[in-house]
């Protein structure tokens, strides 16, 4: 383990950082900096300002990269509104692409002009879940990513007056650039959009991952899907490629039945009209063999449950903040043999699956150009904030950066 990962398994915790008990205040000091747009998130709950803030330089095996595309995802949302707790003032956004333009010593395997994707999955391939074969779950990095900290547990964010901003998932996509840990930059093909590449960061891997590596569904097996946002439609898409069948999505918006659809969604159910787990149990005579859970919302968790077949598998994919409990019946639970399996970036191995990805997408096998529902500046950025708020967002919604 380098010394950066032993640090990072005895910094504070995530909930001493939450109370303010490490670095909080404090000042960047001296040392190369450039001045860029950033949205900001202050406080929970408080509109996000777009701040010329200070970015500096990369450090040992870190990489700058100009920002060209990140997408808004719901996990963002949660921190804005506080229903995941994160430290603030943070740089938001960590669904980014871009190209790489600067490097810090040390740097191997990128160059200056490469297409990256930024991960925030970084396997440090020495902790127990590492070498267990679960890089998805790795425990070094993932205390410095809750920290809003990079792997050495500081940040190269602050804002006019000299205080530390916070990264956000080892991103910070919302800005106009961003530096990287080396192996947070995932280098892909010169040809892939990166506008739909940005999607890598987050979306499709976790819905996609969600099917492929979890559930491993097989054709004919039924599916059902509460939420189909950004990460619910890629669950509907990976089902469809795996040959489910039927394929059921349900919402709380009757407006997204036509890209749930789009996506391979042979059924559609508006929850807010109409409860979904008897639709469900007839259309599939009995239960779905798995049912994903992509809203977020406990609620659903529930419902998911009721809707499973004997032997189905319930996969919690959305994030209904660490507080949130489910009531779920524990005699049908083991009575009907099922199980629930939690996963966490759709269990994936970045550096080897976001390439693999990127080679299905640019083969035509996997669509991810109708995502984007809009594409929008910086300065929008509150008004994205309200539409996904009021569930008035299709797909993805895209910031772009010229």
């Amino acid at each position: 383990m380098t010394g950066n990962e032993q640090a990072a398994v005895q910094r504070p915790t995530h909930a001493s950082l939450m109370k303010g008990e490490a670095n909080q205040g404090k000042k960047h000091k001296g040392g190369r900096v450039m001045r860029m747009k950033a949205a900001v998130c202050r406080a929970v709950n408080q509109p996000i300002s777009v701040e010329e803030v200070n970015l500096a330089a990369p450090k040992e095996k870190e990489v700058l990269v100009k920002t060209e595309y990140c997408g808004f995802c719901h996990s963002d949302l949660s921190a804005i509104n506080g229903t995941t707790p994160f430290p603030m003032p943070v740089v938001i956004g960590h669904e980014a692409s871009g190209i790489v333009v600067d490097m810090g010593p040390g740097v191997t395997t990128l160059n200056k002009g490469d297409h990256v994707i930024g991960t925030w999955l970084i396997a440090c391939g020495h902790c127990p879940e590492c070498r267990a074969g679960w890089p998805y779950l790795c425990r070094a990095s993932t205390e410095a990513r809750r920290t809003g900290n990079l792997l050495d547990f500081t940040s190269r964010l602050s804002d006019a007056n000299g205080e530390i901003l916070k990264h956000s998932g080892y991103i910070s996509g919302l800005a106009e650039y961003m530096v990287l840990p080396e192996e947070a930059a995932i280098k892909i093909r010169d040809d892939m959009p990166l506008d739909q590449a940005s999607f890598l960061g987050c979306c499709m891997p976790t819905g996609f991952g969600a099917v492929t590596n979890v559930a491993q569904v097989r054709p004919g097996q039924s599916a059902a899907i509460w939420g189909v946002g950004g990460v619910g439609l890629n669950v509907v898409q990976g089902c469809r490629m795996r040959g489910a069948n039927p394929i059921i999505a349900v919402d709380l918006e009757g407006s997204k039945e036509n890209v749930a659809r789009e996506f391979g969604a042979t059924h559609f159910i508006n929850s807010s009209k109409d409860d979904p787990v008897p639709i469900i149990l007839k259309l599939t005579d009995g239960g779905a063999r798995f049912c994903f859970e992509v809203a977020g919302d406990a609620g659903a968790v529930v419902q998911a449950f009721w809707a499973l077949a004997p032997k189905g598998k319930l996969i919690p994919v959305g994030a209904p903040g660490p507080e949130a409990t489910a009531a779920l019946p524990t005699f049908f639970l083991g009575h009907h043999c099922n199980s629930i399996e939690g996963t966490v970036y759709g269990n994936i191995s970045p550096k080897e699956d976001i390439p693999a990805f990127v080679d299905l997408i640019m083969r035509g096998d996997y669509k991810l150009d109708k995502l984007i529902g809009r594409k929008f500046k910086l300065q929008e950025i509150n008004e994205v904030v309200d539409a996904m708020t009021k569930r008035q967002i299709l797909g993805r919604w895209v910031c772009a950066f010229d």
